[in-house]
């Protein structure tokens, strides 16, 4: 067996007195040497345990204290507990404190990459504008439609359009007309289409002004059958179309007796005022309406040829008595007068 006292000493060491006849294990476990590292007769000894290595940064403190006193660690000593130091900063700065990260740290990167994200939305706002302004959305529609002019056009307009059926989109289909012979022209070439395509009738429009003389009915109407033939043959026109002419040139001279002019009488027929329709595709717009029947009933019975309800709806669409650009397209509200127009 083993006993062994703790007695108080100053400075705050402590001495332990061990008697035992063996030193080097008490119940199993080995245990310190004696501190002067010999042993006494009487097989007791005594040695200070020492008070484990004190940090120089840091002032001596008791080991042991019975008193009822706390001690204190001074102010200025660095923390003892080994967790790791926070990577957050503060610095003073007059009477408040201001939070610095310390370069590497999450918060600091962070702070960088939102940093980075404003001066390229900056850039982004310089360069294209603010995209949810309205003033940026009025001025940008501006833009489009004149830039961007292909792009909106009606959809049967391509890029792989010919040239020649894009002008005639741009400049003539939709724009309302008032003069007898270019109604009288467009009713023939709406008629030559038919089996076809605008393309290649638009391609041999100057043919067909050739072949009726420029589409002066009086001129027309006086076709003999002599004429009528060899008009056929010379421009490669199938003959009844070229009889179909000759008869509606007729038909015309005679509008012009009973209403003044031939559009006159075609225009009474939607008030002298373009209908404006608010397609928003061109698959949404019909081949016939019940005002393109209308007008075929009552010019088939004035004894107009090749007047049938899909004809004279292709008819009203190229002379602009109806308005049937989409709503995208920049022609729509170009061909769409305000004001009734004065006959």
């Amino acid at each position: 067996m083993c006993s062994y006292k703790f007695k108080k000493q100053g400075g705050g060491g402590v001495v332990v007195d061990i008697s035992s006849q063996s030193l080097s294990h008490i119940n199993g476990r080995p245990v310190l040497q004696p501190y002067n590292n010999s042993q006494k007769k009487n097989n007791t000894c005594n040695f200070k345990i020492s008070p484990p290595p004190i940090s120089p940064k840091i002032k001596k403190v008791n080991v042991l204290n019975t008193s009822n006193e706390t001690p204190k660690i001074p102010k200025s000593s660095p923390p003892i507990s080994p967790k790791i130091k926070s990577p957050i900063k503060k610095v003073k700065n007059d009477s408040s404190f201001m939070i610095v990260e310390v370069a590497g740290s999450i918060a600091a990167a962070r702070r960088e990459q939102v940093a980075n994200m404003q001066v390229q939305r900056k850039q982004r706002i310089a360069h294209y504008g603010r995209t949810n302004s309205a003033k940026f959305n009025a001025n940008a529609a501006a833009v489009d439609s004149i830039t961007s002019r292909e792009a909106k056009r009606c959809s049967f307009i391509t890029p792989n359009s010919d040239p020649i059926y894009i002008a005639y989109h741009d400049e003539e289909w939709g724009v309302p007309l008032h003069d007898d012979n270019l109604l009288f022209e467009l009713l023939v070439l709406t008629v030559a289409q038919v089996g076809s395509d605008w393309t290649s009738v638009l391609k041999r429009r100057q043919d067909f002004r050739d072949a009726f003389s420029g589409f002066d009915a009086e001129i027309v109407a006086k076709y003999n059958e002599k004429k009528i033939n060899s008009t056929s043959i010379e421009y490669g026109i199938e003959l009844s179309q070229v009889r179909g002419v000759v008869d509606n040139s007729k038909r015309i001279l005679e509008m012009k007796k009973q209403f003044g002019s031939f559009h006159k009488y075609l225009w009474g027929f939607v008030s002298n005022k373009p209908i404006k329709t608010q397609y928003k595709a061109c698959n949404k717009i019909p081949v016939k309406t019940s005002k393109s029947e209308t007008m075929s009933k009552d010019m088939v019975k004035k004894g107009f040829r090749y007047v049938g309800p899909t004809i004279i709806h292709s008819f009203m669409q190229a002379v602009g008595l109806t308005n049937d650009h989409i709503i995208t397209c920049p022609r729509h509200v170009q061909c769409a007068p305000q004001k009734p127009i004065a006959m």
